[in-house]
């Protein structure tokens, strides 16, 4: 049976449930489409041999995982196909489609948790050292590479950032996280002083067949639209060869780095926590192995290109 034959009985309550977390929990594409392809991966591989999903139980669903498993799925893949069906169970519990949720106790190999690569400060410096006073696109970028690392943006966050999202007087910048969740970051001098000479620069980058959706943005392209995801990792490359790092440099490093020096200069877990958008704080915990006995509102002492020039 190919791909495209998936019977409908497995695959309906899958696209009900993504209508659910679309509609009713704001989730966003990105989340959208991972839990897709988790759910259609183990519906095609369970379906031949099943009626359905409600009538899977726990050992049905752990022999799948083992299967997986011995293909040389990651134990971070298996954990995340697991993450996939207890939520997709728990709404169908609430939907009243099924009583079980047969995911709930699986049986998953520990994953490792290693330390997220960063940046040492004085690679920073270097990263962000060039000279943006007259190329309108160097302005551009360092504007993003300061804000990604002043304030520890998702890169899904900084592309979708408007104008009216910045708060240059009282240093701060409205983000929309995962979950649709908004949040307030402060933002560092040095940053509002890049962003500063961008916005001096951005009308340039406005022409008539600009979308009317993208005439808000604070970032567009030289194509005059809101800058993509892509073009934003295509940048960052771009100035850490420039910049000589000498390694494969991408966005998320840059919040990373963020995580990891503040947390070293502050021992604020949980101010760091709120200000990384983290709904647990067990995810922020993995950019440290101290043990933090205290917290500080500390942000503007703390960060590295925070403090006062």
């Amino acid at each position: 049976m190919s791909k495209a034959e998936l019977p409908l009985h497995w695959s309906e309550p899958v696209q009900q449930f993504l209508s659910y977390l679309r509609l009713e929990r704001g989730y966003s594409k990105q989340t959208l489409q991972t839990y897709q392809q988790q759910l259609s991966k183990l519906a095609y591989a369970l379906q031949p041999a099943h009626e359905s999903w409600f009538k899977l139980s726990q050992a049905h669903i752990q022999q799948q995982l083992l299967q997986f498993r011995k293909a040389g799925l990651s134990a971070r893949s298996l954990a995340l196909s697991a993450s996939s069906l207890r939520s997709f169970y728990r709404w169908a519990q609430q939907a009243h489609l099924t009583r079980e949720n047969p995911a709930l106790s699986l049986k998953l190999p520990k994953a490792s948790k290693t330390l997220p690569k960063q940046l040492e400060i004085e690679q920073l410096s270097q990263l962000l050292s060039f000279n943006s006073s007259e190329d309108i696109l160097a302005c551009r970028d360092k504007a993003m590479l300061e804000l990604f690392y002043s304030s520890g943006l998702r890169l899904a966050e900084l592309v979708a950032i408007n104008l009216n999202d910045l708060n240059q007087g009282e240093a701060l910048i409205r983000v929309t996280g995962k979950g649709n969740k908004q949040r307030q970051i402060p933002v560092g001098s040095l940053a509002l002083r890049a962003l500063q000479a961008w916005l001096n620069m951005r009308p340039s980058l406005l022409s008539d067949s600009t979308a009317e959706q993208d005439r808000n943005a604070l970032f567009l392209s030289i194509e005059h639209q809101r800058i993509s995801p892509r073009q934003v990792r295509e940048r960052v490359l771009h100035w850490a060869k420039q910049q000589g790092l000498g390694q494969h440099l991408h966005p998320h490093m840059l919040r990373h780095s963020f995580a990891s020096h503040l947390l070293q200069s502050s021992g604020d877990l949980r101010g760091v926590q709120e200000l990384l958008g983290h709904a647990n704080l067990s995810t922020t915990q993995v950019y440290t192995h101290l043990d933090f006995q205290h917290l500080a509102k500390v942000y503007d002492s703390a960060h590295p290109r925070a403090r006062k020039k």
